[in-house]
């Protein structure tokens, strides 16, 4: 790559070295200091960065892609903000060679990206698209040039449209683990680590009970809550799948952004408390994946309406996995009580911070307990945070930089929670921060940018933010800086 200029990238000294691959000897120096060791990973902590397709690939209808229901959802009028799509996004699509030396200037050793499903399966099963298999291929080459380990997750909310029924169908259960063998087979001599899915609740409480997410509906309760199951299923019938028909030594997870449950004090009374509000309110998926059984409590809340499961689902929907991936960026706050359950939630005030999107309410501790209240809870064997990252009102100084303090602020502190769980010997393996690039952001359209990169959507220019240049710092460090 180039080595461009602080001028060019209008960006500080130290930022224009990282990105040109030079290791500054003050970053080193300083990373060896006690204060700094105290506040260090273990020796090889794997950094990343997370990414998912539809948010940042484009080329939409290019070498034989089909539609997803995003593609549906964004093209319907007042589903997204503005109208936006994800047609174009970040171009990464015919831009991933200019992605993976961003990453590589970064110093990641790991990079977590999604695969579009209907761009390797059109219609969601049937034929395959030798085009967009053959895309994937060159991608993970690129990444593994570089000396990137690519952790791939097989569905990131962008179902193809194609499939009968959505998830309502538990034909799209079979359709998603026949999805996966064929993935697991195909690209398992370039994917080690494989994630089945991406944050149930978004994909299904969201998409088909809020109707804010793709497909857009409004289910009735037992329906809903069926689709709920169907996602669980999908991610257990997925595991199979991958086992079946990947190399020996492949790695399998989830992510999951689970409800994390903060104790609003950290004494014995709430931290307790906080820990059986977790397992509660995660029922419906983390506590039935990692327990292998649906609460009474969630039964018992549901009712007529709890979701119907036939003989062998909860025995697929447990299956072991090797790791539990955690999609964190805001707290819930646990305190202990006299009622029967034991629990109350504390809403937070009107005058709670929060970062650019209304409902990122900035509480770093969350990351600590997240990763504590999973491993106390059900021993994992290894535990990934699979995102981290924040909104910022992002825009360009005068000399073209991009001072993103705030979420210099928001990565130092969740970070900081980050050291303590590992400091403390819970089985953290890694972090993906969230995101590479500002992106494509759902419903949000192009207004929330996430990315500690800028992405001129006009022209589709690059420029590492300050929050780049603190990331490279710390994954230099290994350490909280």
């Amino acid at each position: 790559m180039e080595k461009f200029t602080r001028r060019q990238f209008g960006m500080s000294a130290a930022a224009a070295a990282a990105l040109a691959g030079v290791q500054l000897p003050g970053i080193a120096a300083h990373a060896a200091t006690p204060e700094v060791q105290k506040r260090a990973f273990p020796k090889g902590f794997l950094w990343g960065c997370a990414t998912a397709a539809y948010q940042i690939e484009g080329g939409a209808q290019d070498d034989g892609r089909g539609p997803s229901v995003w593609d549906v959802f964004s093209h319907t009028p007042g589903k997204t903000f503005n109208g936006e799509t994800g047609d174009v996004a970040d171009d990464s699509y015919h831009r991933y060679k200019e992605d993976v030396l961003l990453l590589k200037d970064l110093g990641v050793k790991t990079y977590r990206m999604s695969l579009s499903w209907s761009r390797i399966f059109p219609t969601g099963k049937g034929p395959v698209n030798p085009a967009g298999l053959d895309y994937y291929k060159r991608v993970l080459d690129e990444l593994h040039a570089a000396g990137i380990t690519p952790y791939v997750t097989l569905f990131h909310w962008d179902l193809p449209a194609a499939l009968p029924g959505g998830w309502q169908s538990r034909d799209t259960v079979k359709a998603f683990a026949d999805y996966a063998a064929f993935v697991a087979k195909n690209l398992g001599d370039r994917v080690q680590h494989f994630m089945t899915t991406n944050e149930f609740t978004c994909f299904t409480d969201i998409g088909y009970r809020d109707g804010r997410f793709a497909p857009g509906l409004k289910l009735p309760a037992a329906e809903a809550n069926q689709v709920r199951h169907h996602g669980i299923l999908a991610h257990g019938l997925g595991v199979q799948a991958i086992r079946a028909n990947a190399q020996p030594g492949t790695e399998v997870g989830l992510a999951e952004n689970a409800t994390v449950m903060v104790p609003v004090i950290e004494t014995p009374e709430h931290i307790t408390a906080a820990q059986k509000a977790f397992r509660e309110h995660n029922a419906p998926f983390l506590t039935a994946v990692m327990e292998g059984r649906y609460l009474d409590v969630y039964l018992e809340k549901e009712g007529a309406n709890a979701p119907k499961v036939q003989p062998g689902d909860m025995e697929a929907i447990s299956s072991k996995l090797d790791f539990v991936g955690l999609n964190v960026y805001t707290p819930t706050y646990v305190r202990a009580d006299g009622s029967a359950r034991g629990y109350a939630i504390d809403p937070r005030p009107s005058s709670y911070p929060h970062m650019a999107s209304p409902w990122l309410a900035i509480g770093p501790e969350c990351l600590y307990w997240a990763i504590r209240n999973v491993s106390d809870l059900w021993k994992p064997k290894g535990v990934f945070i699979t995102e981290n990252g924040c909104s910022s009102d992002d825009v360009p100084n005068a000399e073209g930089r991009i001072e993103d303090i705030d979420r210099v602020m928001y990565l130092r502190n969740h970070i900081t929670n980050l050291q303590r769980a590992a400091s403390e010997g819970y089985p953290i393996k890694g972090y993906f921060l969230w995101s590479l690039l500002d992106n494509f952001e759902w419903a949000d359209g192009y207004s929330k940018r996430f990315g500690i990169h800028y992405v001129d959507f006009k022209t589709q220019k690059r420029t590492p933010k300050l929050s780049a240049e603190y990331y490279k710092a710390v994954i230099t460090a290994n350490a909280v800086l």
